[in-house]
């Protein structure tokens, strides 16, 4: 009786062993990229299927539209860098050169879901900054120790004053932001911080009032929107591209343009192209026999990668440059002064 069932197991051993498999392409969820693994045949459909069962961005008779499909309970990131290198260039020829950087991090823990409304908090974890020029740099980081350099003292004291708090986020299914709330506990304690450095209540007035016009509702619900919500309401299908314009100067006059194509739709990403930016603009002035002329343009490209599943941005990489050249002329020479800068902008960088 062991021999025949010895021998059964081994068959049945064998048999699980032969069985034919299949290849099936998924999406590393840290990383972003594809993978590809051997499964059995007969799991292969259920394996593929899995990954776009209700996706939050989803084809119907070939238009994809965008939703948010957020796990109760889960945390997703929103970490944003920038990097400017920045070249001046004289008119004897002579360069210079220096690099700024940017990293905000935060977080979007889901709490609850009722009603399609979202209720999330966000978790503004860490800022730095950092810049370099002549064989000089210079670093605040709120998970550093605060810089021993006064003029850098400030910054850091506001940014770690900024990092650690929490604010409530109510965001519909469909990605409208309806309400960002709990600003007033951070301007107070923003304000703390920097007592012992603003000594004058004039000083202290034009400060809060400028950190409240660049931190508030507004900024942020434009932010969240520009960032999270990329493909139209009315969807768009595959290959379609669509634009958005955007103030580049304060009087409104100079318009940034962005367009937006979609790519593609495969193992669980939706790769959006970017292109666009200020087209070239000129400008001469002529006065008490010197004419200024001066020339500006902007481009940009990159991808954006969504995850299909949930809606949520994998990971953003736009270059921007811009050129700008102002020329002096009486008519017998000239010169002219060149600055070009060449930005690299992304959204959750690969790991």
């Amino acid at each position: 009786m062991r021999k025949i069932t010895a021998i059964a197991l081994l068959s049945i051993a064998l048999v699980a062993c032969n069985k034919e498999t299949k290849t099936v392409t998924k999406t590393d969820p840290e990383t972003g990229k594809t993978i590809t693994v051997e499964v059995p045949a007969e799991d292969a459909g259920i394996a593929a299927d899995a990954a776009v069962q209700n996706p939050a961005i989803k084809d119907s008779l070939g238009v994809y539209t965008q939703s948010f499909k957020l796990k109760v309970g889960e945390t997703y990131p929103l970490i944003t860098y920038q990097k400017d290198v920045q070249t001046m260039t004289a008119p004897d020829g002579k360069m210079q050169s220096g690099t700024t950087e940017s990293t905000d991090e935060m977080t979007f823990t889901v709490n609850k879901f009722e009603n399609g409304v979202y209720d999330i908090t966000i978790n503004l974890l860490s800022k730095r900054n950092a810049q370099s020029a002549n064989g000089k740099s210079i670093i605040v980081d709120t998970k550093l120790a605060e810089p021993k350099e006064e003029q850098l003292k400030m910054m850091w004291k506001v940014n770690k004053a900024l990092v650690g708090n929490k604010l409530s986020l109510k965001m519909k299914e469909s990605g409208e932001v309806m309400s960002i709330t709990g600003f007033d506990p951070v301007y107070a304690k923003v304000t703390a911080s920097v007592g012992s450095v603003l000594k004058e209540a004039a000083q202290k007035k034009a400060f809060n009032e400028s950190f409240k016009q660049s931190f508030n509702e507004k900024i942020l619900k434009d932010q969240f929107t520009k960032n999270l919500l990329l493909i139209p309401a009315k969807g768009v299908k595959l290959g379609e591209k669509w634009t958005r314009t955007e103030n580049a100067s304060a009087d409104g006059k100079i318009k940034i343009t962005t367009h937006y194509t979609l790519k593609n739709v495969a193992n669980g990403l939706v790769t959006i192209d970017v292109t666009g930016g200020i087209p070239k603009k000129s400008d001469k002035k002529t006065q008490e026999g010197i004419t200024r002329s001066l020339s500006s343009e902007l481009t940009q490209s990159g991808t954006i990668l969504l995850d299909q599943n949930t809606g949520w941005i994998k990971n953003q990489n736009i270059a921007v440059n811009t050129l700008q050249t102002e020329t002096l002329s009486d008519g017998k020479q000239s010169q002219s002064m060149k600055s070009a800068s060449k930005s690299t902008v992304v959204v959750n960088p690969n790991k």
